[in-house]
């Protein structure tokens, strides 16, 4: 690891911090528990931290990397032949095609890049239909705005439209000395477990996500203000939402009450229309 790390210096335009504590693999490989009989995708294998002990119990290991010269070093590996590698940006990656050729459910994971790890994970919801589990090393910032609730400073958007689409878990800690370069903050790899029997329901997730813009985007406004140009006053208490309270203090359920009011409120006007 050592060694190939001094061969391909990081590239700040993909965030690569290198995963190298072999304990934190061992811990992560143990919580991933691949099994030869599912689809399993790599976003970023980089220095192969994760991909080489995967592949020792795989047959198969599908790989999305965009950086040439990492995946020149992976070409030299001795378990390149179970690999199958994409070499472009996961941020375009079609899962449905790959879901239609492997006739199963696709299990991603990965130690993704800071610079692209929110915009990556609200992509992958919008194929959220045919992934199974979602295991990721992530910045500890990101992954507290995850799993946050109303009320925290960190509970946002994201918040709201993670755990729409997923159960969430912190599974692990993991120290800025685990990685090189050492990064100036800390990590934690968790699991997003798309919802089998889901605790919420909207009608149009695009209107949940318009309202969640609108409230986050005027924050400190309370909800008569925020969303003044989606609902009434008189709307609001009618949904049994006080109008009074700010975006952060709303919950999912709530949010999705909003959305779901609005859906039913626009086709009643197109009806009239």
């Amino acid at each position: 690891m050592t060694k190939n790390f001094k061969k391909h210096l990081p590239l700040k335009k993909y965030g690569q911090n290198f995963l190298i504590n072999k304990d934190t693999i061992k811990n992560i490989i143990k919580i991933i528990d691949p099994k030869t009989t599912e689809t399993l995708v790599e976003i970023g294998p980089g220095l192969a931290a994760l991909t080489k002990p995967m592949c020792e119990l795989l047959e198969e290991l599908i790989v999305i990397e965009i950086d040439q010269d990492l995946l020149f070093l992976l070409k030299k590996r001795s378990f390149y032949s179970k690999l199958i590698v994409f070499y472009q940006n996961a941020l375009s990656f079609n899962f449905l095609n790959l879901f239609h050729k492997k006739k199963q459910l696709i299990r991603i994971f990965g130690n993704l890049p800071y610079n692209i790890s929110t915009s990556l994970i609200i992509f992958l919801f919008k194929q959220i239909k045919v992934i199974q589990d979602m295991n990721f090393m992530l910045q500890k910032e990101v992954a507290e705005r995850l799993i946050s609730t109303p009320g925290n400073k960190s509970y946002g958007r994201l918040s709201i439209i993670s755990q729409y689409y997923c159960d969430i878990k912190i599974l692990l800690n993991v120290s800025p000395e685990d990685f090189r370069p050492i990064p100036k903050v800390h990590s934690v790899f968790i699991n997003l477990k798309p919802h089998t029997n889901s605790p919420y329901f909207v009608y149009n997730v695009n209107i949940l996500s318009a309202i969640t813009k609108d409230a986050f985007q005027n924050r400190r406004k309370i909800l008569r203000h925020s969303l003044k140009n989606l609902f009434s006053e008189k709307e609001l208490i009618k949904l049994e939402i006080n109008s009074n309270l700010r975006a952060e203090n709303v919950s999912v359920s709530q949010y999705c009450k909003l959305a779901n009011y609005l859906y039913k409120k626009s086709n009643n006007l197109l009806k009239i229309n």
